[in-house]
């Protein structure tokens, strides 16, 4: 098993339920099995995380009661689901809590994309906090968004590599615009997802190649992340202990950025 270095994160991990005490939202598009944050806790102690940033879940809707319970619990971010009907005494309340960026889906089986109004709303909300905007795309989405994120004035994290179709290969206009989008300085990514992408699973080899040229790009900008419990993986779920795995083909430099120095700053941990 790979040993991670201290104060390593988990940049993009999710809990589900329990629903006795967390209901889902009425109106989900999807319904995943329980995976409340003691499932979480057991696989961090397991790996060596000590840390966490915790997205919310559109099954859970605006209701970040589990998020908040979880955030409590440990040396925690969190990144919420903000519309522009969010008062702004909840912001300040999730701010306290640990929450560091609001989510922006880009995909169909999620809901509705946010439209441009909805975008500047949320953006004017979370800015006072210096939160940052968590982008969810896939396919060409991120070439399709890209003047959209350059105008956000705001930092983006990308979620899961961009979701780029990695049957383009490396060279894709997908992988362009997020190389163009890291040459900002207030774009990064994590390196999450590698089996979203993967051509040929339970192969990682051709995310693994996208992870080492996105880390070489911009070493300073990249995170990465578990993705636990894989949601919507729609067919292949990944071992973590594979993923983790992933992490000993990188450089024990490159490791301690991805894992400890890189996740505090975008983040905010001590």
């Amino acid at each position: 098993m790979t040993a991670l270095p201290r104060g390593s994160c988990d940049a993009h991990c999710h809990i589900f339920g329990p629903t006795d005490v967390f209901p889902y939202a009425p109106d989900r598009t999807f319904t995943p099995p329980e995976a409340p944050k003691e499932d979480l806790q057991r696989l961090h102690r397991f790996f060596g995380f000590e840390r966490a940033v915790i997205v919310q879940s559109s099954c859970h809707g605006t209701d970040h009661s589990a998020l908040l319970d979880a955030l409590g619990t440990g040396d925690y971010r969190g990144v919420a689901l903000v519309t522009p009907e969010t008062p702004d005494a909840e912001i300040a309340r999730l701010h306290e809590a640990g929450v560091r960026g609001a989510r922006l889906h880009f995909m169909p089986h999620l809901g509705p994309a946010p439209s441009a109004e909805t975008i500047r709303a949320i953006v004017a909300k979370i800015a006072p906090y210096d939160w940052h905007i968590a982008l969810h795309v896939a396919g060409s989405g991120i070439a399709d968004h890209e003047e959209m994120v350059r105008g956000l004035g705001l930092t983006v994290v990308v979620d899961h590599l961009a979701r780029v179709d990695l049957r383009e290969g490396l060279g894709s206009s997908s992988v362009t615009a997020l190389r163009r989008l890291l040459d900002t300085g207030t774009v990064w990514v994590k390196l999450s997802g590698a089996d979203r992408i993967a051509t040929a699973p339970p192969s990682l080899a051709d995310s693994v190649a996208l992870m080492r040229l996105l880390t070489a790009h911009a070493p300073e900008r990249v995170v990465w992340g578990t993705d636990f419990p894989h949601p919507n993986t729609h067919g292949f779920t990944p071992d973590d202990g594979d993923l983790v795995d992933v992490l000993s083909e990188f450089p024990e430099a490159d490791r301690q950025r991805l894992l400890v120095e890189n996740p505090a700053r975008c983040f905010g941990f001590a």
